[in-house]
């Protein structure tokens, strides 16, 4: 018994003396994390550096963490403020103070292969981080930015959820090939199209095309860079003339693992009705003009009958985390959001993995990796852009009769006669299209350092898309050819394009005098874009999907099309040197060879050079102790960059096998032909006075395009229709930016911040020497082959060509200068002013953000009002209240003419947020916020369609066209409430 309790007598002492070595290799260590103006940080991240070991901050900033004996650093981070690394050093208490990473000149911005610090900017470039970002229900991140960045317009195509932009970057350059700029994701330039099967449904024409960008979850974006001016974007070549768009992901962070979770509900209304005549005012009208018919003695909304309160719900949930040597992050999200019009939405399914690996005992190799996959459900009404008089179906429903019942006593529709009015309700239900669009962007890249200044990058990077598309009316529809037979159309279409990268980037602070940053890269990138469909009219039964037994209509009624764009690769190589002198004195010089399988064979390489130049005068002896002027710097940068957004093959000849199987040439080659190319001069001035409390800047800017690419038909005889050229004529946008923010109020508890950015751009076609083109196609009744716009020298482009509308006169006709023999230039679809306004502000833990943004000096062709509302329709469909009781008379026809052209001016209050900071609940749910937005609230502008920016395409042969309306999809006003935390 004395031995074994002797035994256990050492055995305890061993415990305790273990307890004692273990309780000294470890001790406690607290603190307060606060921000720039003093108040805490709830939800900081503060992990000892090299271990897992870690804790968040509590609602007031404070946190206790047990750190080992043989720790040296604390890292402390949090979203939108700098990493702050705080030596122990023997210390247990610590007070840290974090700044926001908007306010620091030691930015890191990221720029074409790369990123650079804020201070060695020297072209026009803004950075966006995703605190900033516009919030409310957002399908696709170009609306994040909206009304954020000078120069920047970004313009809803249409309503719908899911619809395409149309998105400039100081206005206009081309007549045929894309404007919109170059997207680059983590590094991938997309394609710019999307895998969204084209429908033209018999009778209705065709349905917009669908945001390109669909597929990015917005909860997944850090920061969205913009690139303005050529010393910016000519690292990107041929591709960089229209700006480019840098969007960067969120990836893990150092620290234990942390789950993010944000969802939010909201609903939608329709933001603004036309004014047409209810039952009564029609039944009133048809007295006035003395019409014995037309009164059907019901009464009718038929707008409001595919109308609907439409639900959204967006739920995400993010798990990132890590070490020093690996860190990653997985998200997914869904967004569930009902259009306002009837059988219609957009459901999006995302998925996303990163994460970065560092090897060996140096971690000079490591390896990043990023996968963003996502399914779109897309469901659409037959509300299309180029309907003739059938009307599409929100023009269908303007035109109802409102004494007219929408379905007879038994409740079934109550339909007319082929060429007659077409029940909205009833072509709701009859009408089923939906898309279903699976992507995958996914890349990997190794790298090495050779030293700490050089580093090697290899880059392989993969975007797949496939769509599938399933179309059909039913065939109870009075539409000539459906009624009575039904349609149906299938089809599928792959978008694929894939990059390998190389770059070596070299990054030194020289000596005291000189910093270096430059990079080397080649890149090449293949493209392929194909597509197959069947259609078929005449089925045997209505009980069945017609998708699902397109074997059913005859040969006859049977069509099936495919094609497969011409192979379209891109082989580049590129270099970029940035210099900067005693931080006063900075220089850029960038150059990129692009070889295309696009151009023409004696053309196949362009070569896009840029130089810049930036003065810190803030930096100079006679600034440098200024208390006012905290950074004055100027910018200077002039360089050519490229368009190469034309069709592939446009340069070769080209076939086209018809229905009986016979190949005939539709393109004839054309070996001379280049891409577009622009020379851009930029011109700004940054500041920032007051200790940080106002700053901004001011850019003047010139950009002229040469070598337009264009589409003319071959000059007879000739082997084929088309032929392919550069124009010899210039586009010119030049203008001004003025970027103004400040701090109106800073203190403890209250912060007030505004900020006002303005665009003044002027844009012109010159030394244009050709016959007039054309665009700009009004449809609808009465207008077959009619247009509104031309191309023109001395002109902006897009310029609207009409007759001039001089009034009535006594019999009610229409009067036109000349007898409406002359045509006149008479508007601009171009805003000469963009504006956005950004204000929020705080107090203690409530938060007001507002945003709003406006365009001025543009003009608009309302198509809607044209030919959807005429008062000829009155005895047989419904008219505009304003018409009813002018001098016009029944008789008069429908003529294209200024009378539709309206000022499109504006002041939209884009969205408006009240959050309220709950912080810490308990010991788990960490930084918890809750918020109510709501967007699209009001507009102030005299135009009477449904939106001044819903931008319906009315290009003629592809000529792009802007500005004009035609009864479409309209815009929701959205209220919205969400929460956000972490775990």
């Amino acid at each position: 018994m004395k031995l074994l309790f002797n035994k256990v007598r050492l055995l305890c002492s061993l415990l305790l003396l273990m307890a004692g070595i273990a309780s000294a290799q470890t001790k406690p260590v607290t603190g307060k994390v606060t921000d720039e103006t003093g108040n805490p940080v709830p939800g900081a991240t503060v992990q000892v550096k090299g271990t897992s070991t870690g804790t968040a901050t509590t609602a007031d900033g404070t946190f206790k963490v047990n750190v080992p004996g043989t720790a040296t650093t604390l890292v402390v981070s949090f979203v939108g403020y700098v990493q702050q690394e705080i030596a122990i050093a023997g210390k247990t208490e610590f007070s840290i103070s974090l700044q926001p990473t908007s306010t620091t000149l030691t930015d890191v911005v990221v720029v074409g292969y790369g990123t650079t610090r804020k201070k060695d900017l020297t072209g026009s470039v803004v950075s966006i981080k995703s605190a900033d970002f516009n919030k409310g229900i957002v399908t696709a991140p170009d609306q994040l930015i909206q009304g954020k960045v000078a120069g920047l317009m970004v313009m809803n195509n249409s309503g719908a959820p899911g619809g395409a932009t149309t998105v400039r970057i100081r206005g206009n350059s081309s007549v045929r090939t894309g404007n919109q700029p170059l997207y680059v994701v983590d590094g991938m330039p997309l394609d710019g199209r999307t895998a969204k099967p084209s429908v033209n449904a018999n009778g209705l024409g065709q349905t917009p095309d669908a945001n390109p960008l669909n597929f990015i979850n917005s909860f997944d974006i850090q920061s969205m860079d913009v690139l303005k001016d050529a010393s910016a974007t000519a690292i990107y070549g041929a591709r960089g003339a229209n700006g480019v768009v840098i969007i960067t992901t969120k990836k893990g962070q150092q620290g234990p693992p942390r789950l993010d979770v944000s969802y939010s509900a909201g609903i939608s209304k329709i933001l603004k009705k036309l004014d047409v005549l209810d039952a009564n005012g029609y039944r009133a009208a048809l007295k006035q003009y003395q019409l014995a018919g037309g009164d059907e003695g019901s009464s009718a909304d038929a707008m409001e009958s595919i109308l609907r309160t439409a639900s959204t719900h967006n739920v995400n949930v993010g798990i990132s985390g890590g070490s020093e040597v690996n860190t990653y992050r997985a998200s997914f999200g869904l967004l569930d959001q009902q259009g306002i019009v009837k059988k219609t939405g957009l459901k999006k399914y995302t998925a996303n993995l990163n994460g970065q690996y560092k090897l060996m005992d140096n971690k000079r190799l490591g390896v990043d990796y990023s996968i963003q996959a996502a399914h779109t459900v897309e469901q659409i009404a037959p509300i299309t852009n180029n309907a003739g008089f059938t009307g599409s179906l929100v023009g269908q429903a303007l035109q109802w009769n409102p004494t007219m019942a929408l379905r007879k006593a038994d409740g079934s529709f109550n339909t007319l006669g082929v060429g007659s009015a077409i029940n909205p309700e009833a072509m709701s239900a009859a009408y089923d299209d939906k898309v279903n669009i699976n992507s995958i962007l996914a890349n990997i890249s190794p790298y090495i350092k050779f030293t700490d200044d050089l580093e090697y990058r290899f880059m392989y990077s993969i975007n797949h898309q496939m769509g599938e598309r399933e179309t059909q009316i039913a065939s109870f529809i009075n539409i000539d050819q459906v009624f009575g037979n039904g349609q149906a159309y299938y089809g599928t279409t792959t978008l694929t394009s894939q990059l390998f990268t190389h770059t070596l980037n070299y990054n030194k602070q020289l000596s005291q005098a000189l910093y270096l940053s430059a990079v080397l890269g080649y890149e090449y990138q293949k493209f392929n874009y194909k597509g197959r469909s069947v259609a078929g009219l005449g089925f045997s039964t209505d009980e069945l999907k017609y998708t699902d037994i397109l074997q059913s209509p005859n040969q006859t009624n049977t069509f099936i099309s495919s094609f497969r764009n011409p192979k379209s690769e891109l082989q580049s190589y590129f270099g970029r040197v940035n210099l900067n002198f005693f931080d006063k004195y900075l220089l850029t010089a960038t150059l990129r060879a692009d070889g295309s399988s696009k151009f023409g064979s004696n053309n196949k390489y362009g070569y896009f050079p840029s130089f810049a130049a930036k003065w810190n005068l803030s930096n100079e002896d006679f600034l440098k102790d200024n208390k006012t002027i905290n950074q004055l710097a100027l910018r200077v940068g002039w360089g050519i960059t490229g368009n190469q957004e034309f069709p592939a093959g446009a340069a070769q000849e080209q076939y086209t096998i018809n229905s009986g199987g016979a190949a005939s040439l539709n393109n004839v080659a054309n070996p001379n032909l280049k891409w577009e190319s622009s020379k851009q001069l930029n011109a700004g001035i940054d500041y920032t006075f007051f200790g940080g409390r106002l700053y901004g800047s001011v850019d003047y800017f010139r950009k002229n395009t040469t070598n337009l690419l264009f589409n003319f038909p071959a000059i007879q005889p000739a082997p084929a229709s088309n032929y392919w050229i550069n124009l010899p004529a210039n586009v010119i946008n030049k203008g001004v930016e003025i970027v103004l923010r400040g701090d109106v109020v800073s203190t403890k508890d209250f912060n007030w911040n505004l900020g006002v950015n303005a665009t003044f751009l002027n844009n012109e076609l010159k030394n244009y020497d050709g016959p007039p083109v054309l665009t700009g196609s009004i449809s609808g009744q009465g207008v077959s082959d009619a247009y509104a716009q031309r191309l023109v020298n001395n002109k902006p482009l897009n310029t609207f060509y009409l007759r001039k509308f001089e009034g009535f006169d006594d019999n009610g006709q229409g009067v036109y200068a000349d007898n409406g023999n002359t045509l006149y230039y008479m508007g601009n679809p171009n805003p000469k002013t963009m504006l956005g306004i950004i204000t929020s502000a705080s107090y203690k833990q409530w938060t007001l953000s507002v945003n709003m943004h406006g365009a001025y000096g543009f003009d608009i062709y309302n198509n809607t009002a044209n030919t959807v509302l005429p008062i000829n329709n009155l005895g047989s469909r419904n008219v505009a209240a304003k018409v009813i009781g002018t001098k016009e008379n029944l008789s008069n026809p429908i003529t294209v003419s200024s009378r539709y052209l309206e000022k499109g001016n504006f002041m939209k209050m884009d969205n408006a947020t009240i959050s309220y900071s709950i912080g810490n609940i308990g010991k788990v749910i960490k930084n918890a916020s809750i918020y109510v937005t709501g967007q699209n609230l009001f507009i102030i502008t005299k135009y009477s369609g449904f939106d001044p920016e819903v931008n319906t395409d009315k290009n003629i042969n592809g000529v792009t066209s802007l500005g004009i309306e035609y009864s479409p999809y309209p815009t929701a006003r959205s209220f919205l409430a969400g929460i956000n935390f972490s775990l």
